[in-house]
């Protein structure tokens, strides 16, 4: 059995692929001991070529979403453990792998990992830059406190009350029953291959929704390991066009699929919602929070936080008035490039 299987979902990801799956290669154990998967949504670019030049399993994913290729991607792997990891990550440095399994080995009632945040690169793109300030890539996550890494303005990787501990190398949280739970479960999150395998139960696996189903299945709290490590996520670089096309993805997929989803966020986080709204829609919050965090952390990427609030405020309330009045489509993914 290898170790560990890193499941990688694709779409036209020649732009992106090469460095993530080189700081897989340069990974501080033997090739041996993993595998790579990717779940091609059927690119017409290089991604595939990248991907088998770096002796990669390629399955095919016809559903196109990545939420789908994870679920291909669980199915197919062979390994004890197994990395979620989104096609623009790059693994911060080559003992990445053995601190985010330090707290999977030592502690067995522990089901998965994650970095506690997106690695900072002063010379990354501004839109990178602005998303490991603040924790997050959605602004909606880290105004209403659900966001899932640490961010420059307060130092907390979540702003839900969760039941932690401080064990040194990694901060141990105890995720309850009928409690909110942070964005957990992407970019870099490490899973034991059978708790997944277990309790996949769809040809989707949204982010989030597995540990939320298995929470309150069994009515007994989970437990997960913040990792005192990083991930880079390159996300959209300097790219607003690019944000755009993502947030209007993320909200699009959300309401498209929540039929088939465990964790509904509009029923989970009503007053979240309306703060979102008030803090955008007043304008100085966001530019608070702007030179806040500005003060902490200098750097200019910090003000691109109030049209990154606007810009999903916009795309989130126009996708919700066309699901309400049964007006929104399928995402076309024909002409998708990462």
């Amino acid at each position: 059995m290898k170790k560990i299987s890193f499941i990688i979902p694709t779409l036209n990801a020649s732009l992106v692929l090469e460095k993530c799956l080189d700081s897989i290669k340069k990974q501080s154990i033997p090739s041996s001991d993993y595998e790579i998967v990717i779940s091609d949504g059927g690119s017409t670019d290089n991604t595939i070529n990248i991907a088998k030049k770096y002796n990669s399993i390629i399955v095919k994913n016809s559903l196109k979403t990545a939420e789908a290729g994870k679920a291909i991607g669980i199915k197919k792997a062979s390994g004890k453990y197994i990395c979620l990891i989104d096609s623009d990550n790059i693994l911060p440095d080559n003992n990445w792998l053995n601190q985010m399994l330090f707290p999977l080995e030592k502690d067995k009632k522990i089901i998965g990992s994650e970095p506690i945040e997106f690695t900072y690169r002063p010379a990354g793109g501004f839109i990178e830059r602005y998303s490991s300030l603040i924790g997050a890539n959605d602004p909606y996550a880290f105004v209403t406190g659900v966001s899932d890494r640490k961010n420059y303005i307060d130092n907390q990787w979540t702003r839900l009350n969760i039941e932690q501990i401080d064990k040194d190398k990694y901060i141990l949280v105890k995720l309850k029953p009928r409690q909110p739970i942070p964005t957990i479960g992407a970019n870099g999150t490490i899973f034991r291959t059978e708790f997944l395998k277990n309790n996949l139960k769809s040809d989707y696996l949204f982010d989030i929704d597995i540990i939320s189903q298995v929470i309150n299945k069994n009515k007994k709290p989970l437990y997960f390991a913040k990792v005192k490590s990083g991930i880079i996520h390159t996300y959209c670089e300097s790219s607003i066009k690019k944000f755009v096309r993502k947030q209007n993805r993320r909200i699009t997929d959300y309401y498209f699929y929540q039929n088939l989803r465990q964790y509904n966020w509009g029923q989970t986080n009503k007053f979240g919602t309306i703060k979102f709204v008030l803090y955008t829609a007043l304008v100085f919050p966001s530019l608070f929070d702007s030179l806040r965090g500005f003060l902490n952390k200098p750097d200019v990427a910090w003000f691109f936080h109030p049209l990154a609030c606007f810009i999903t405020l916009y795309l989130y309330t126009i996708n919700t008035i066309k699901y309400r009045l049964g007006l929104l489509k399928q995402l076309n993914r024909q002409q998708w490039q990462q």
